[in-house]
């Protein structure tokens, strides 16, 4: 008898995976080292489709601009990834049929079924991580837009201190870009800090980490507002390891309210929330994309 879906998230570090049910529930969660061949990245999924043979579909989640027919465009951590249609490729090794979607648009498919995206009409995801990515949803579904590029609010531009007078969203309002900001101002390696230690060492009375995370804010929150203008969502969600913070939300508000104050005319405040999904969320909108794209069922 089948019994759910094998989702696949595959990471610039590791692969995670789990069998998920049409009740959104997870089991049999595994997490293994991405390999660094396609070849062995295929292997991988072909053994994760034999110790689960009950499946009935294969859901993919995955960096870069995922076509309908399979091939990954734009670039990311795995460069083997874009060329070759991953999409047939895994079919053909797994003899199922295959869906497969951008991570960040993934979170907005796992927000649409079970989180806090449902009954929206329209609605934003801001996954922030190493960069911006995120999801629009429009009419209840995720828009991926004429060149895939329907979601990559990483690429706004944001006035900032630097030659040409702008940054990318992704350059400022990042957890990567506060990484860079911290450690250019103490002259320390990238690779000495985290955002978790930029966070705790502000809490101690750290002068220069306390900027950075306030400036970091404030370009989030400019990112926020413009998004807020130009598609007029119900609500914007935020996902991304930095929506564990209890003070996430709060510290965007206070931005927005300080960028609403100087200009009379905006009236209407974006409803910032985070998402409802955190680490098992492109499991979860993998199999939702799967069911809604290749085997629609009431949902």
């Amino acid at each position: 008898m089948m019994n759910g879906y094998l989702a696949i998230d595959i990471g610039g570090t590791f692969i995670k995976s789990g069998i998920v049910n049409e009740a959104a529930s997870i089991s049999k969660l595994n997490k293994t080292k991405t390999p660094e061949t396609l070849e062995g990245l295929l292997d991988a999924i072909d053994r994760l489709r034999e110790t689960h043979c009950e499946v009935r579909g294969v859901a993919v989640s995955c960096p870069g601009a995922v076509s309908e027919s399979g091939e990954i465009n734009g670039t990311s951590a795995l460069p083997y990834l874009h060329g070759p249609n991953i999409k047939q490729q895994i079919e053909d090794r797994t003899g199922l049929p295959v869906f497969m979607e951008n991570d960040a648009n993934c979170v907005g498919y796992a927000e649409i079924w079970k989180g806090k995206a449902q009954g929206n009409k329209d609605a934003l995801i801001l996954v922030i991580g190493t960069g911006v990515g995120g999801a629009l949803i429009k009419n209840g579904t995720v828009h991926k837009g004429a060149n895939l590029h329907g979601g990559e609010f990483g690429y706004m531009l944001i006035p900032a201190d630097s030659p040409s007078g702008y940054k990318t969203l992704s350059d400022t309002g990042a957890t990567g870009a506060l990484i860079n900001q911290v450690a250019l101002r103490k002259q320390y390696s990238t690779v000495e800090l985290t955002g978790e230690a930029i966070f705790i060492n502000a809490e101690k009375g750290d002068k220069v980490c306390q900027q950075a995370i306030s400036d970091f804010y404030r370009s989030l929150a400019l990112g926020i507002y413009n998004l807020q203008y130009m598609y007029d969502p119900e609500v914007i969600l935020i996902g991304g390891g930095i929506s564990a913070r209890d003070d996430l939300i709060a510290n965007i508000n206070s931005k927005l309210e300080d960028i609403l104050s100087g200009l009379p005319g905006s009236t209407v405040k974006p409803n910032v929330e985070t998402c409802e999904f955190r680490q098992h969320a492109n499991l979860l909108g993998a199999v939702f994309g799967y069911m809604r794209n290749i085997s629609p069922v009431s949902n």
